[in-house]
């Protein structure tokens, strides 16, 4: 290979960013990437316009002098989210609420299906991180607070995305992000609101112990690739750490796989362009993803090894890692969509899985002999809350575009139409959405209220409070109605006390997807409350971080979960 194209291999371009498709043979591009929001026309497409672009970009590949083919990498972290029609699964935090590593396993079986039927074989998933400090807005991207239990986690993920080893059958998983983002001190971000490009001032002993163990989980269950945090660790960014990268993961822990950059994660380093490309390098990060020029990063590097700045060495060990992968995935063979998995998307049996996640999912925080609810009695049950009947809502960030967003955005089933399909013929429904004008009265209310859609940053809270409308929702569907049920829709705990007392019953939803009608078989009894606290539940803001063991006392502790049976 020529030098030209080794530094290709190492590089990751969005594919809304390519200046023509031509550059992917022209300057012999590693890998492409769909950030969220980035299919192939805009937010969303079906699967088969995403097999298509993908196709069509492959073939470019096809052209150079190699024929080596592309990488393609998606953020398919709860579900392909990102394509339309494709299964939503509950978000990690209630994944890790289930306590069932069986079940992550399927799900991400699931999504390995659906995301090969886009013909990608690569995901940025799943995310291994601990988080310590619920005013984190990535929270809800862990599957909890303890290491033990994201542990356990991790591996069951790593096995259903890879099956036991990578292969044509797989889609090679991503632990992120390396390392202690969930451990960084609260204002301590670059941007000041971006907690998770912030510090991790804490010691070696907490680093290895809380947030290092879940990937040297990873390393033993064969993960494909490993990517680095935005943040710091005692001042110095790990994109710029040799240490972490190079002795630690590579070394220390023994990973053979690739080291891919977060998204412009590199030009945090420093202001100088030439010395963040060859720091992140040295520092032994294998393939950039770029939120920028790629034609000037690809000249960067080659001046920088011309010039004996970069050894040719480290060029060369990044670019074996890549290959290696690239083959273990079997793309020299079958560079191109199985279109065979294209019609499996957003099948019947796939959201069966998705909806046993979600009642798997579900905390029981609270309930004075309201639950469950009967499905044949005659009495009148009034619904509400801006998230009961909001599929965009209760999926969360990470679905069809990065934030999230309002409405059917996709295929689903809101909560609302959950309960209204598992309500028996003598139980009268009246959703009131958020119309708290006109008199209403009921037996059972349920309010379902809960944050609006996020991802990282756009997240962080200094406050962690309810909205002030979705208080005053449930405030009077409590007081209009003989007992009445809160299902608190959220990427993590917020400050409820409040909404406790004047609440029946208060269930804990998390962000649970695409298939509310998971929602509706537990409130109903057809499946019995088995979900437990990921996270210690604050009584107040000023808590946080907040985590077991910590000598606190919490509303509710981590592992709780109360049954009505």
């Amino acid at each position: 290979m020529t030098l030209d194209e080794k530094i290709g291999q190492m590089t990751q371009v969005a594919h809304d960013a390519l200046r023509s498709p031509a550059d992917i043979a022209t300057y012999h591009v590693g890998a492409l990437l769909s950030g969220g929001g980035g299919g192939p026309n805009g937010a969303g497409g079906t699967a088969s316009q995403w097999a298509d672009m993908y196709d069509r970009y492959q073939s470019y590949a096809m052209r150079a002098r190699l024929r080596i083919p592309l990488l393609y990498g998606v953020d398919a972290v709860h579900g392909n989210g990102d394509v339309y029609g494709a299964v939503v699964f509950p978000q990690n935090i209630g994944m890790g609420a289930t306590r069932d590593p069986a079940l992550v396993t399927r799900e991400e079986e699931v999504t390995r299906d659906e995301v090969l039927g886009t013909g990608v074989p690569w995901t940025f998933a799943p995310c291994v991180c601990v988080p310590r400090d619920k005013r984190w807005g990535r929270t809800y991207e862990g599957f909890g607070e303890d290491t033990a239990l994201v542990q356990s986690m991790t591996a069951a993920a790593v096995r259903g995305f890879q099956g036991p080893a990578l292969g044509r059958s797989s889609v090679m998983a991503t632990a992120k992000h390396f390392v202690a983002d969930g451990g960084t001190t609260y204002g301590t971000g670059d941007r000041g609101y971006r907690i998770d490009e912030g510090d991790a001032r804490i010691t070696e002993a907490e680093l290895d112990g809380v947030h290092l163990a879940p990937f040297q989980t990873a390393v033993a269950a064969g993960v494909g690739a490993v990517m680095v945090s935005y943040s710091s660790w005692n001042g110095l960014k790990d994109h710029a750490d040799p240490y972490l990268i190079t002795a630690v993961l590579k070394g220390r822990l023994g990973f053979g796989g690739l080291v891919v950059s977060d998204w412009g994660g590199i030009d945090q380093i420093s202001p100088n362009y030439d010395t963040r490309v060859r720091t992140a390098i040295e520092a032994g990060i294998d393939m950039v993803m770029l939120s920028g020029d790629y034609r000037r990063f690809i000249g960067t590097v080659r001046r920088e090894v011309t010039a004996g700045k970069i050894p040719e060495s480290r060029i060369n060990d990044a670019v074996t890692r890549i290959l290696n992968a690239k083959f273990a995935l079997g793309l020299f063979a079958h560079p191109y969509a199985d279109r065979a998995y294209t019609a499996q998307v957003g099948s019947a049996a796939h959201r069966a899985v998705a909806r046993q996640a979600v009642r798997e999912s579900l905390v029981l925080l609270k309930n004075q002999g309201v639950l469950p609810l009967s499905r044949t009695a005659h009495y009148r049950i009034v619904v509400g809350g801006r998230s009961a009947d909001n599929l965009g809502y209760q999926m969360g960030g990470w679905s069809i575009t990065w934030q999230g967003g309002s409405g059917r955005t996709t295929a689903g089933t809101t909560i609302w139409q959950g309960l209204r399909a598992a309500a028996g013929p003598s139980v009268q429904m009246q959703d009131i959405g958020t119309d708290l004008s006109r008199p209403f009265t009921g037996d059972v209310g349920i309010a379902v209220v809960g944050e609006t859609p996020y991802a990282e940053g756009s997240g962080d809270t200094a406050t962690m409070a309810l909205a002030p409308g979705d208080a005053a929702v449930v405030k009077a569907i409590c007081s209009h109605t003989k007992q009445c049920v809160v299902i608190l829709v959220s990427g993590r705990p917020l400050i409820v006390g409040r909404q406790l007392a004047e609440s029946s019953a208060f269930v804990a939803a998390w962000l649970p997807g695409s298939e509310g009608e998971g929602v509706a078989d537990v409130l109903f009894g057809e499946h019995p409350f088995t979900g437990r606290l990921p996270v210690s539940w604050p009584a107040a803001v000023g808590q946080e971080p907040l985590d077991s063991g910590d000598g606190q006392t919490p509303l509710f502790p981590f592992g709780y979960g109360i049954s009505p049976y």
